[in-house]
């Protein structure tokens, strides 16, 4: 399992190894919408991309993630940022997570297209057995678009992280597995046709 950076291309959208460059851009889909704000996500603020940036970085050297910027095709304009997470090699399994999106993007063709871009990469280059989300418990939006694309919930494990402010959050886990990948897979290519 090589976590080498790597541009995942599809038909509306790209994900492109977050870079400096894509910051400016990424600030302005954070601020659509205020989504630092939002109190079931842990979204940087855009003056905190920087620190968000070398944070990607030092985990990508450490092979435990890869970072992508989400690009919507026809604009340019970069949309959110997403990326694999918890990459376990020994295991073959990965998360994805850490994704946000601009609020006029959210409900659109791009989360959808973006996750299977990752999925796809995740069991048919990685081979993991196993790709894992997961949300805050008090995220019913997240909860719901997971379930959305085919990922089954497994579980809420209690007072799993502390967020801004201090509450002690619970996570709700899913997960796709790789026997269940084709079935998905159909699924989300319908999605997007």
């Amino acid at each position: 399992m090589n976590v080498e950076e790597v541009e995942l291309r599809g038909s509306r959208i790209v994900l492109e190894p977050l870079r400096q460059r894509h910051l400016p851009g990424l600030a302005d889909a954070i601020r659509d919408g205020a989504l630092w704000e939002i109190p079931v996500t842990l979204v940087p603020h855009p003056r905190d991309l920087p620190a968000f940036l070398a944070d990607a970085e030092a985990q990508h050297g450490a092979g435990k993630e890869l970072a992508f910027a989400t690009v919507d095709l026809a604009s340019g304009a970069v949309i959110g940022s997403t990326r694999f997470r918890n990459i376990e090699a020994a295991h073959a399994r990965v998360e994805i997570g850490f994704t946000f999106i601009a609020r006029s993007w959210q409900r659109t063709y791009a989360n959808t297209e973006a996750k299977y871009l990752m999925l796809r990469h995740a069991f048919e280059h990685w081979r993991v057995n196993r790709v894992e989300f997961m949300t805050d418990a008090l995220n019913a939006k997240s909860r719901a678009a997971i379930a959305r694309i085919g990922a089954r919930e497994e579980g809420v494990l209690r007072a799993h992280m502390i967020m801004r402010g201090g509450r002690v959050r619970d996570s709700a886990v899913f997960s796709i597995v790789a026997a269940e990948w084709p079935r998905v897979k159909q699924r989300l290519e319908t999605m997007l046709a």
